[in-house]
Parts: structure tokens; sequence; C-alpha cells
């Protein structure tokens, strides 16, 4: 009987696990053994040239390609950190109020939070674009309402990064306010009228209540964000080109610029490897501290 329950599962398994290796691993595995490569985009894979650890020594190395690589992944790990800040508190926020029930316009809310998520990012992109214009764009118009002047925007090294990362934020904090309103669900209201009876505030109930028992839908929230963050790339491209000055050169995009506008795919899987590994990376020590926290 056993025998031939494991059987009818591995046929029943065998299409979305032969997808997976097709579509997934079978991707990965080519990518990690062209970084060992000397290979160009624009010839076969047996034309590619053995070079061992070449590729990656040559982005983390002194030259142009190593600056204008580390400059991106610090870009990128910038980008992520901005928008994890924002993202995961301002959905608590809003899972709040749309969660509290006697709020007049939660569920106009609720539809109007997730609706920016369910549009193209290209659109999104294009539409902020204007918004982000520094003479005829609006935002600039209404600091100009109350008397502040004229932003930059993308213009400057110095704001052009974070004005991306408030596009994602826009668009991404309606998903991750569904996350937030799913794990609120989760919380027996029991607690809260036990809290109550206890003299526990509002806040006493939002610190020692709905924080700790949130843990691991923060944590989901947090995962899915960085792993969305690693992968932006349609602002860079219809909006910045990486500009002004290489500050939102972030590393999906100039990895599309290495790979296949200079055809040099042995260092463009080279970074696509640092880039998947220091993904494993952030996501394992994220993991580590929440099951360090719980063991405490």
């Amino acid at each position: 009987m056993a025998k031939a329950f494991r059987a009818s599962a591995g046929i029943m398994l065998a299409p979305a696990v032969t997808l997976i290796g097709v579509f997934v691993l079978l991707p990965m595995l080519l990518t990690i053994w062209l970084s060992f490569q000397d290979w160009s985009t624009q010839t076969p894979f047996s034309q590619a040239t053995f070079v061992g650890f070449g590729n990656f020594q040559e982005i983390f190395g002194p030259t142009s390609v190593g600056r204008d690589f580390k400059t991106a992944l610090v870009n990128t790990a910038i980008y992520t950190a901005l928008s994890i800040v924002l993202i995961l508190p301002l959905s608590v926020v809003f899972g709040l109020l749309v969660y509290q029930r006697e709020v007049a316009g939660g569920t106009a809310l609720r539809t109007v939070l997730f609706s920016t998520y369910m549009v193209p990012m290209i659109a999104v992109a294009l539409v902020w674009s204007k918004l982000y214009s520094p003479s005829e764009g609006p935002l600039n118009q209404l600091l100009g309402l109350i008397g502040i002047g004229s932003q930059p925007w993308l213009s400057s090294p110095r704001s052009a990064l974070v004005s991306i990362v408030l596009l994602n934020v826009w668009q991404q904090v309606g998903y991750f306010t569904v996350l937030a309103i799913a794990g609120l669900t989760q919380i027996p209201g029991s607690l809260y009228e036990a809290a109550t009876l206890d003299g526990a505030n509002r806040r006493e109930q939002f610190r020692f209540i709905t924080l700790p028992l949130l843990r691991r839908t923060l944590l989901f929230s947090a995962v899915i964000a960085i792993i969305n963050a690693v992968q932006v790339f349609e602002p860079v491209a219809l909006i910045t080109q990486g500009g002004p000055v290489g500050s939102t050169n972030v590393l999906t995009y100039h990895i599309r610029r290495v790979g296949i506008e200079r055809a040099q795919g042995g260092l463009g899987s080279a970074m696509a490897v640092i880039l998947m590994l220091s993904l494993i990376v952030c996501v394992s020590a994220l993991f580590a501290f929440v099951n360090r926290r719980d063991s405490e």
C-alpha cells in the first residue's frame, strides 16, 4: 500500500519537478558553469573557454569593470534596505487600519492599496517619470505651493536612487498590506479581550501581542520584499538607464548591460552568481536571526 502511494505521488509530482528542473535548475547550473568561462553571447557555448575564477577576480578587481560592479552591488544593497525599511512598517500600519472593522472605508482602502500592485511596472515607471519631472511635474508643483523649492529627484545622484525606492514602495506596499492582514486574522481575538481586562492599552496590545504574533508573517514579507527588490529592472531601464553618474545602476540592469549589450556572457554570469549568493546569504541570515529570537 505504501509503495503504491509513493509511486502515485511520484507520478503526480513528476510534471512539476520536470518543469522546475528544465526552467529553473538547468538555467541556474548553466549560469554557474558560464561564470567560469570566457564566453561571448554572440558565440555558441562550444566556443567557451575555461578561465577558472578569472571572471570573479575581474569583477572584484581595481579595473573599471570591478568598480562598476561594486557600485552596482552597493546600489542594489541600498535600494533593498530602503525598500524593506519603508514597506514593512507601512504594510503593518495600513493592515491595522484596514483590519479594524470600525474604521470607515476599510474595504475601499484595501481595494486602492492592492490595485497599485496590479498596475504593470512599465506603466508605473512611465507615470512616475512624469511626476518627477523637474519643471512641470506635479510633485514639484505641490512642493511649490507650500513654499518648498523644486527638487531634482531623478536628475541628482543624491536623490535618484531614493526616488526609485519611493516608486517601488508605492507599488509594492498594497501587496504586503494584504499579507499583514492575513497575519492579523490569525491572531485570536480572545488575547486582546484578556489584555483589555488586564488593563492593557492599545499601544501595549500592539507591542506585546500583535508584533510578536506577526513575526512569522513579517519574516515571509521580508523575504519576498528582498527577492523583489534585488530584481528591480524596469524603473531603471525605462527612467534613468543607471544614471545619473551610475547612482541608480543596480545589478540586474548592470548584468544585462554587460552580458547582452557588451556580449560578455562570462562576466555577466559571474555577476549573476554573486547576486544569487548574496540573496541566499541575506535570506539565510534573516531566518537565523528570527529563529534565534524565537529560541530566546
